[in-house]
């Protein structure tokens, strides 16, 4: 059996004038309460937004209601995976589908509404200014989070201090999943080289885009602890994270980033 199954089709909207097709991928593992919701909020922020499912074998029954939303909704396709194989892996399967589709600006977004979709029209507009956009809930120093408490707080703050310091990145918010990726930024990363998860994943692609000249912008989010659901955060994402920023260095001094 194929790992990977896709349901629905990508969306034939017309794009707006001077705009390209836009994907936003949305990994998902146990999110059938907040599926049915997010996905039409999402869609209506703009009529050039298609969405691509990315569920896990969600033992709630997640991809069958996205099949559902897909079979109605011509803007919606889902791609099936056999297990939980990991976010940084859902969305590299996920920019590959993009490109493979030719969609020319991709996103990525929770579906847990940590990420608001009302701030999908700022990632859309910031994007013609700039290569890669990041959300960020830390801009200029100001904290933008809503919910959570003071310890995760305080351990997101400063583990994007340590990773700026170690990897130079002219970041505020580099550990931030809700961000937008221009197709050809995508095409010049060696996805196959990326091997991160949770944080850390955030702050590879961003430092493989950023060592490759491409150009990266920050967007103020507020950013909402998830209200339903369980949080998919554990002490081996971050332990993962503290150490990658060194190998990104390394591979930098080497050449093979």
């Amino acid at each position: 059996m194929n790992p990977e199954e896709t349901s629905g089709t990508p969306g034939d909207a017309a794009p707006a004038p001077g705009a390209g097709r836009v994907l936003v991928i949305v990994p998902t593992y146990n999110e059938r309460d907040n599926v049915p919701k997010i996905v039409p909020l999402a869609l209506a922020q703009d009529a050039r937004i298609d969405i691509l499912v990315i569920d896990d074998n969600s033992p709630d029954g997640t991809g069958a209601i996205a099949d559902e939303i897909a079979r109605v909704e011509p803007r919606v396709s889902v791609l099936h995976r056999p297990g939980k194989l990991g976010l940084g892996t859902a969305y590299l399967a996920g920019f590959r589908w993009g490109i493979e589709h030719r969609y020319d600006l991709l996103l990525q977004m929770d579906a847990d509404f940590s990420h608001d979709p009302s701030h999908l029209p700022q990632f859309l507009d910031a994007a013609r200014q700039y290569d890669v956009v990041l959300g960020s809930r830390y801009l200029e120093g100001r904290v933008t989070i809503v919910n959570w408490p003071i310890k995760r707080l305080l351990l997101s703050y400063y583990a994007n201090v340590y990773a700026r310091i170690v990897t130079g990145l002219p970041l505020w918010d580099a550990t931030g999943g809700y961000k937008c990726f221009r197709r050809q930024v995508l095409e010049a990363i060696p996805l196959e080289r990326v091997e991160s998860q949770g944080y850390s994943f955030q702050i590879e692609m961003s430092f493989r885009a950023w060592r490759r000249g491409f150009k990266l912008g920050e967007i103020p989010i507020v950013f909402v602890d998830r209200t339903l659901g369980e949080s998919k955060m554990s002490k081996r994402i971050v332990r993962e994270a503290v150490f990658k920023v060194w190998k990104l260095r390394w591979l930098q001094v080497r050449g093979k980033l």
